[in-house]
């Protein structure tokens, strides 16, 4: 029999605010993160492109020294500081050692990593010459070293990791770190995601794929899924990190279980370079892996927390894939986009989820899709218009889709100890 995994610690930074009780508060109250862009200028695109979801007042101190923040990109300073977090709520001291480094791993996923040092460092090389690039560029921008400076500062000598697949990127680390407990390769497993790339390439790469919200009233209404009105995502940043552990350690430790990982499924569509296939057939095989690996009937499932990015195609793939899972359970189904609070946070934006699930199941309330004002005929499941709601919830998936066809699902247990 595989071992049982728990979650017992939950950090994030934000749009929404630079905790996991300030965003799990924002998300409740249907506020939206979702603001004009103010860190970096984009010359030349359209003006409604400039808008984000951006964390704000994010300090890195004390967690990490001044000096040392300057040797890292804003990625890697998030999931420490969510890392720090996570640790604390699940009952340690913070980032510091853990209890047994060698059982305990670090996966750590971004989609695109150090964007922001990587420009800078260009421009830099542009302006006084390659003499000048500084000796911590690598390290403060490369995808692994976001994990690779978690293990560094707790001392964790399991695996470790980052899982590189566009906005599906976090649900793998996660998913990864429960098969590496449930297999015995670790008892306790540090996992999320993180991302800062407001930078003006990407937002020019974004807008050149037709990708971003571009009609809006206002930047808070941008994010709209499965509203007929839909015109595309908005760009965010953020992260989150998961402590997660073998049930009886957690028990042996008096460890406060937030909730139970019970299955993961993954799949790609072989489709598309960012569209998913019409039906929603890779994101049902994810989702049907997810449940077989928890050996949970379709019936069970009380709410998924969508991919939900506000994109007309991608919207409707998956609400059919969702219709092709569940048949006629769908229509018993609660569905959400958090996305349209805390805007898609690409490679950060599956483990803030997670976390968001994780909550919802220990609480009993269902975050809200804001926005969703005129509906769309081909949407049409139960997306928890616009208000929270209480709701009895005992178990929940959480999918995330990247492009290149990644689809991932994640299948949540309430813990009832």
């Amino acid at each position: 029999m595989s071992r049982r995994v728990v979650v017992t610690g939950v950090g994030m930074v934000t749009p929404l605010g630079c905790s996991a009780p300030e965003t799990w508060e924002g998300l409740l109250a249907g506020r939206s993160g979702v603001g004009a862009l103010t860190k970096c200028a984009l010359p030349g695109l359209a003006p409604e492109v400039s808008i984000a979801a951006e964390v704000k007042g994010f300090s890195a101190e004390p967690v990490i020294d001044r000096k040392e923040a300057r040797r890292m990109d804003t990625f890697i300073q998030y999931a420490i500081v969510a890392t720090d977090e996570a640790m604390r709520n699940a009952g340690f001291g913070g980032i510091g050692t853990v209890p047994d480094p060698e059982n305990t791993g670090v996966i750590i996923g971004s989609g695109m990593g150090g964007l922001v040092s990587i420009m800078e460092t260009r421009d830099l090389i542009e302006q006084k010459g390659m003499g000048r690039v500084s000796p911590f560029f690598i390290p403060a921008s490369i995808i692994n070293l976001a994990a690779g400076q978690v293990a560094i500062r707790t001392g964790a000598q399991g695996p470790s990791y980052a899982p590189v697949s566009a906005c599906a990127s976090s649900n793998h680390a996660i998913g990864e770190a429960f098969h590496a407990i449930q297999r015995g390769d670790a008892d306790m497993m540090i996992a999320g995601g993180t991302e800062a790339c407001l930078t003006p390439i990407s937002f020019a790469g974004f807008a050149a794929a037709r990708a971003l919200a571009t009609t809006y009233d206002a930047p808070e209404t941008a994010s709209r899924p499965f509203d007929a009105t839909r015109s595309g995502f908005v760009h965010a940043e953020g992260a989150a990190i998961l402590v997660m552990e073998e049930l009886e350690s957690a028990r042996r430790r008096g460890a406060p279980i937030v909730a139970e990982v019970l299955g993961f499924g993954m799949s790609g569509d072989a489709y598309h370079i960012t569209a998913p296939p019409e039906n929603g057939e890779g994101a049902a095989h994810a989702m049907r892996r997810a449940l077989k690996s928890a050996g949970i009937a379709p019936e069970r499932v009380d709410y998924v927390n969508a991919h939900g990015t506000s994109t007309p195609v991608g919207d409707l793939a998956e609400t059919r894939a969702i219709r092709g899972v569940f048949g006629a359970h769908a229509d018993r189904l609660a569905v959400s986009s958090t996305k349209s609070m805390l805007g898609h946070a690409l490679g950060g934006s599956a483990a803030i989820e997670a976390g968001v699930v994780a909550f919802a199941l220990r609480e009993g309330i269902l975050p809200p899709t804001i926005n969703l004002r005129v509906p769309d005929p081909e949407c049409d499941l139960d997306y928890v218009p616009n208000e929270a709601r209480r709701a009895p919830v005992e178990i929940a998936i959480s999918n995330s889709f990247g492009f290149g066809g990644a689809n991932t699902s994640l299948v949540l247990g309430r813990w009832n100890g």
